[in-house]
């Protein structure tokens, strides 16, 4: 049992380690197809939200109030709040609404 945690140790190192080292390698010259150009932009993007928008729904006790932190958040960042008062505005509203819902 203890060989094979090493072994998958190494095959996820290696992995990481593929995944980082053959887009430097292999492309040397600069990207010209506008499809693969705006998909890349959009990569950080869209990783963000799949990774984040799961823990919005289940971080708090109730899902209502991580959706209306959700909306607040989407209206104060298209008005042009930064990251830290979106954050913090979220966080208010799962605190208040958590405080009189539960």
């Amino acid at each position: 049992m203890k060989h094979n945690v090493y072994l998958y140790i190494a095959i996820m190192a290696i992995t990481s380690y593929l995944i980082r080292v053959l887009p430097l390698t292999l492309i040397r010259k600069q990207i010209k197809s506008k499809f693969l150009r705006s998909f890349l932009y959009y990569v950080p993007y869209v990783t963000l939200s799949v990774m984040t928008f799961p823990a919005i729904m289940n971080a708090t006790q109730s899902p209502i109030a991580g959706i209306c932190a959700l909306l607040v958040g989407i209206v104060a960042a298209w008005l042009g709040a930064g990251l830290f008062p979106v954050s913090v505005l979220c966080c208010v509203v799962v605190f208040v609404l958590e405080l009189f819902l539960v």
